[in-house]
């Protein structure tokens, strides 16, 4: 009876905890360098879209109404209502939201002084051309993980002013994905079994390995490395991989067991490699980012967190049953509309999340337990001489 009530103690004070405003943090990270696809893209994109169709007056559909419409009150090339995660990460250490790479590609590098996001809708970790020869084909962009880190290498000669770059590094956040996602979903999308797929995850974990090392190499000191979102969950899933069986499906929730399982699958591969890591690498901070559990919150308990009575319901799309969604007539195209309040939804267009559940997810691991290790007790300002130890803790004000 003791350890129940000590169990319903901790669990009511982490309620409290996620349902309180994001509390801003100093004397911890000055500048965020974001890598990924849809879910942290800031406009990169529609950029991309730009450039490969010159003179097109067809923009992706995250250039359209009402793609934004929550915070910013345009389309901005974010793939939500509002904000992102990194835009909350931002806010939450008082940095200004971080700006995309293409868009400031010909301005001057003061504009980047808190950061640049490099994320692009689609991105894969594997190259394009990897998939290709598979037969596997990508129809957004070629933009991969490599190419985002190629991009970042380029900026630094501009960003570093010294022939090092201690200080930059000393006081910046890498948000290294999450990555995955493309790479299985285009590959599913496409026919490919189950147990094919299931080859790929430990080349994307390798790959994303390779690339977190060589961040490391140029003396990155403070990574955090998301694991996938549980995909069983969302409404694209449902819709496209629809099971035919009672046993398909969680009685809790509603999501798809076995593409959760995989998601759960490229995570768990994906904390045993960030653990060797650690183990080579003891004068950088590489945390990872409980994407899955966060979120899986509110798909346990929605009306608990204000979600409303639909959690596997998108709020923009044209009325695909049961989850509203329709491939055929996506968010952003006619004739779909977006529910009259994004707040009560988890997901958005059904394929990424509202800003109201970016929100919780950010709360989740900035204030919540699901950083590994704690970002807030290892916020650190690293140095090369004080190794793998929090030489600063985050205060709140």
């Amino acid at each position: 009876m003791a350890l129940l009530k000590t169990v319903s103690f901790c669990f009511a004070i982490l309620v409290v905890l996620l349902l309180t405003p994001l509390q801003i943090a100093s004397a911890c990270y000055t500048s965020i360098y974001a890598f990924g696809d849809s879910l942290s893209d800031a406009g990169n994109y529609i950029h991309i879209y730009q450039q490969m169709f010159p003179g097109t007056h067809k923009l992706p559909r995250y250039a359209s109404p009402p793609y934004g419409e929550t915070y910013f009150h345009h389309p901005t090339g974010r793939t939500s209502d509002g904000r992102t995660i990194i835009d909350f990460m931002a806010e939450y250490y008082g940095l200004p939201l971080i700006p995309p790479y293409i868009r400031g590609v010909n301005q001057s590098s003061s504009n980047f002084g808190a950061g640049i996001n490099f994320a692009v809708v689609g991105a894969p970790a594997l190259d394009v051309g990897f998939y290709e020869e598979r037969r596997i084909h990508f129809t957004t962009s070629n933009i991969s993980m490599r190419t985002q880190l190629s991009w970042f290498k380029g900026v630094l000669p501009s960003l570093c002013r010294s022939s090092s770059c201690r200080e930059l590094f000393n006081s910046s956040l890498i948000v290294m994905g999450p990555f995955g996602g493309n790479d299985y979903g285009h590959s599913f999308l496409q026919g490919r079994s189950l147990e094919e797929t299931k080859t790929l995850v430990p080349l994307v974990i390798n790959a994303i390995s390779i690339s977190i090392q060589e961040l490391i190499n140029l003396g990155v000191k403070n990574i955090m490395v998301p694991g996938m979102l549980p995909d069983g969950c969302l409404p694209i899933s449902l819709t496209m991989f629809k099971g035919y069986k009672k046993e398909d499906y969680d009685r809790i929730t509603g999501c798809l067991i076995w593409l959760n399982d995989f998601s759960k699958y490229h995570n768990e591969l994906l904390q045993a490699e960030l653990t060797r890591i650690r183990q080579r690498h003891r004068n950088a901070v590489v945390m990872y980012a409980n994407y899955y559990d966060a979120l899986m919150q509110l798909y346990l308990s929605p009306e608990q967190y204000g979600f409303g009575g639909e959690p596997l319901t998108a709020c923009c799309g044209a009325g695909g049953i049961p989850y509203n969604y329709d491939s055929d007539a996506v968010c952003g195209d006619p004739p779909s509309r977006a529910c009259a309040q994004p707040s009560l939804y988890i997901s958005w267009d059904g394929a990424h999340c509202t800003e109201a559940a970016y929100r919780f997810i950010t709360k989740s691991l900035l204030e919540g337990p699901y950083t590994a290790p704690h970002i807030n007790s290892s916020c650190s300002l690293i140095t090369e001489e004080s190794g793998y130890s929090s030489a600063a803790t985050a205060t709140t004000r």
